[in-house]
Order: C-alpha cells, then structure tokens, then sequence
C-alpha cells in the first residue's frame, strides 16, 4: 500500500478583503490508490470534525503521495 497526504482547504477573505487559503485539515492515509485515499481522508475528516459531509469545512481536498523520510 502507498501513502499519501490529504489536504483539506478552505477560501477564506483575509482581514485586508484578500481571499486566502486555509488548510482545515492535514491528513496522512494509507490506501492502495489516489482515489481510495481521498475516500478515506474524507470519511476520517468527517468522523474527526463531526460531520456527516467534508465540504461544511472545506472547499476541496488535495491528494499527493507521502515522502519517505530520509535516512
């Protein structure tokens, strides 16, 4: 299995009315593709935040693979 890091993000307007990103959540997942990690990360999102449906707290999620430390 690979692992990868979730995202989830949020646009929010910034105190100076600029649009910003926001990272709501940083999730690391093991599963055995992009698609089954996205799954995954929202059902763990969900169950951490308490809510039945990702989007409430965030606008989209973003997918890359974990990096293995450096030895």
């Amino acid at each position: 299995m690979s692992r990868f890091i979730v995202e989830f993000l949020k646009d929010v307007l910034g105190p100076n009315g600029r649009q910003a990103e926001i990272c709501q959540c940083t999730l690391e997942v093991e599963a055995p593709d992009e698609s089954r990690a996205a799954d995954i990360a929202k059902a763990r999102f969900c169950e951490q935040e308490q809510l039945q449906n990702w989007s409430v707290h965030a606008d989209r999620f973003q997918i890359k693979p974990a990096t293995s430390p450096s030895r």
